[in-house]
């Protein structure tokens, strides 16, 4: 990858008539136009090979490796916890069909930013502010700089708790992965490129041991986990079921499948995007499906139930001590779970600092040329940093407990709000005929109202009491739906400052214009015009 982000600066790009969607009056994306834009050469471009590592490298991270001990927890049952993760892959499929359909049809890097802004173009910029507000203020790095610290103290022989230790190498985690992008960022590129190797590496490791597993190579006794599968389980604290507690287990297994959206971000980038697309994500999401499944049942091979249930985040850690014993070169395989949660923390520091730092550009953010500076080390510093004081916030808010479960689902949450406006939004275009809705994939009603329901379940079903103590993970159950909608909320807040309170108390305007960068890509900024 630090090969192709050099040729990215060196090459120049060639001019081509090629279609580009030009924003309208009101700063949506409109109709196709056919006109003379920069575009890189096809083979700059990825292919279905490079397509499918994109989504995987995004899609396997700490997720698979620390939630199925909540997942079970939530359930208590074997047979409906992996039930559970069938139809994580189904809802994936959904969506990969609906973000298809929108790509295909607006060929721009973005993703749903692109999307929302086509369907909701009134109130001007209102789903753009309101998606900002949620990438920056929930963009953050915690969970996997919680897991790092988790499983660095496991294989140390500390506590299995979640303590305030952990969560210091937590904070220590991602200082270490934004100074390094801030200073050198070639080499925090090529820091995660090499750690991606390793996660790939222990999913798959972990499926085989949990064959041999399965074939009776274990240290404990056998947990019989698949005896009588379905029957709900109950302990201390856990199998409470409910729906509050299935909607939690849901936004988990959503937070591990997260990531197949990943080249949509970069659609420009794709050569022939219908054909690459339509092959590559399909056999990545279907390939990640398969391992997650098949890692659920070496997990159940060789832990047994009340283990599983209060392993929290350290649940592939306790998988390895059962099959290969407690010694010390066993303690070291939690070490490549740890670097795995590493480079997942480098890898999403990188990305949402840049994200940062295009808002910055675009002008939508206060203090824009601030965040959208390369200075002093021609690296986004301060994107990095403001990426670093929200995970830090949220990594160190929550009290001690199951944090791991909170930080997954206030993560996860907005973008099931998110999810149900771009679902509800290609209902609309499929039957409101003046859109002219046209696009090289077609995804049939079944398929989005079956995403667009999961999605609203996730989004009312937290706000349901749960059984039991409302206040049993250290916290009231609905904390993280309401700091969710008060995101939400502050993006519309922000909106209205920023295009009426303002504009009308210093006498200008809000206009948005589509230009080509200096890389060769067409990107929007905002700026404002006098109008006294």
């Amino acid at each position: 990858m630090g090969s192709s982000d050099k040729a990215a600066s060196d090459d120049v790009p060639e001019k081509a008539a090629t279609p580009t969607y030009k924003g309208d009056s009101d700063g949506a994306i409109g109709e196709l136009q056919e006109e003379n834009t920069y575009a890189y050469d096809d083979s700059r471009k990825l292919g279905i090979t490079g397509a499918v590592f994109l989504i995987l490298n995004k899609m396997i991270g700490t997720g698979i490796f620390s939630t199925p001990s909540g997942i079970f927890a939530a359930t208590g049952s074997v047979g409906i916890s992996l039930f559970l993760w069938v139809i994580g892959g189904i809802l994936t499929f959904c969506g990969l069909s609906v973000w298809l359909e929108y790509g295909l049809a607006i060929p721009l890097s973005g993703g749903e930013k692109n999307y929302l802004e086509r369907v909701y173009r009134h109130p001007k910029y209102l789903a753009t502010c309101v998606l900002a507000s949620q990438m920056i203020l929930l963009g953050f790095s915690s969970g996997n700089s919680l897991a790092f610290g988790r499983y660095i103290l496991y294989a140390a022989g500390n506590e299995l708790k979640d303590t305030y230790r952990g969560r210091g190498i937590g904070v220590a985690c991602v200082t270490f992965a934004v100074v390094l992008h801030a200073v050198a960022p070639k080499w925090g590129v090529r820091l995660f490129n090499v750690l991606g190797v390793f996660k790939v590496v222990i999913l798959l490791f972990i499926v085989f041991a949990g064959f041999a597993a399965l074939a009776g190579h274990r240290l404990v006794d056998n947990p019989h986990n698949f005896d009588d599968a379905f029957v709900i389980n109950r302990g201390d604290g856990w199998g409470q079921g409910g729906a509050y507690q299935y909607s939690n287990a849901l936004l988990n297994i959503v937070y591990s499948y997260k990531g197949w959206e990943n080249a949509n971000y970069v659609l420009g980038e794709i050569k022939d995007p219908r054909r690459t697309l339509t092959i590559a994500a399909p056999l990545a999401v279907g390939g990640v499906t398969i391992l997650y499944i098949l890692a659920n049942i070496a997990y159940f091979a060789a832990i047994p139930k009340a283990d599983l249930a209060t392993s929290d985040v350290i649940v592939a850690g306790v998988f390895f001590r059962n099959v290969f014993g407690d010694s010390a070169a066993a303690r070291s395989l939690p070490v490549f779970v740890a670097l795995s949660n590493l480079g997942n923390v480098l890898a999403v520091s990188f990305a949402h600092a840049r994200l940062n730092q295009e808002l910055g550009k675009e002008g939508l953010l206060p203090f824009s040329r601030l965040w959208g500076s390369n200075k002093p080390f021609n690296s986004p510093s301060a994107a990095l940093f403001l990426h670093w004081i929200v995970t830090v916030i949220i990594l160190l808010a929550p009290p001690p407990g199951p944090a791991y479960n909170f930080i997954v689902s206030l993560y996860t949450y907005p973008g099931a709000w998110i999810n149900s406006f771009v679902a509800a939004g290609l209902i609309y275009l499929h039957y409101n005929k003046k859109e002219n809705w046209k696009s090289g994939w077609y995804t049939y009603l079944p398929i989005i109202v079956l995403f667009l329901l999961a999605n609203l379940f996730l989004i009312i079903v937290p706000f349901i009491p749960p059984d039991g103590d409302w206040n049993s993970d250290g916290y009231p159950y609905y904390v993280f739906p309401v700091v969710g909608v008060a995101v939400l909320l502050l993006g519309a807040f922000y909106w209205f400052l920023w295009t009426k309170f303002w504009p009308k108390v210093r006498g200008h305007k809000i206009v948005s214009e589509r230009i080509i960068d200096e890389q060769g890509v067409e990107v929007i900024r905002y700026r404002k015009v006098k109008t006294t």
